[in-house]
This record gives C-alpha cells, structure tokens and sequence, in this order.
C-alpha cells in the first residue's frame, strides 16, 4: 500500500490515531511505502527511512540513524540549529 502525505494537517492526536491505524496494517501483513514530511509519524512506524532534500537522497537507514544524520538536520531545522547541536555534541 503506498500512502502519500497522509498525516499532513493533522493535529498531534490524529497522528497518533493515524500511526495506531498503520501499525495495525503492517500487522496484519500490508506491506507499506509512506511518503510523509511528519517526523512524529513516520519515525515510530517505519523500519527504513529515506530523506530526500529537493528530489535528492541526502540519507537513509534506520529512524535512529536518520534522525541523528548532520544533513538531515540541516534540511528539516536549518544550519544554525545543526551548527549549535555539532558544537554541543563536541562539548560532551
């Protein structure tokens, strides 16, 4: 089943509903490719994840390595925010 931007315009409780829904999908056996920009979403539902920044693939791998990737960062919170976040990783 190929869902696209499903959880777009949704409030954070629909999200929830919206990703019980999908769990219970691949459960039952449904194969699923989404296509979402809602992190909260797709970060507990999938088992790969692929990013793409203006049609080209800047990361992939599991939610974790994803969510962690310097350019992934940058292209959802900006430079400014991944800067102070290297900087702080640095401190640790």
């Amino acid at each position: 089943m190929l869902l696209d931007e499903m959880m777009a315009g949704l409030n954070i409780q629909e999200v929830r509903e919206t990703v019980e829904l999908i769990l219970r999908l691949r459960d039952m056996g449904v194969s699923l490719v989404l296509v979402e920009h809602v992190m909260e979403g797709i970060m507990p539902i999938a088992n790969r994840v692929v990013v793409l920044d203006y049609g080209e693939k800047i990361a992939e791998g599991t939610p974790d390595e994803v969510i962690n990737n310097t350019k992934v960062i940058q292209a959802y919170f900006g430079q400014k925010y991944a800067k102070r976040r290297e900087n702080s990783a640095q401190l640790q």
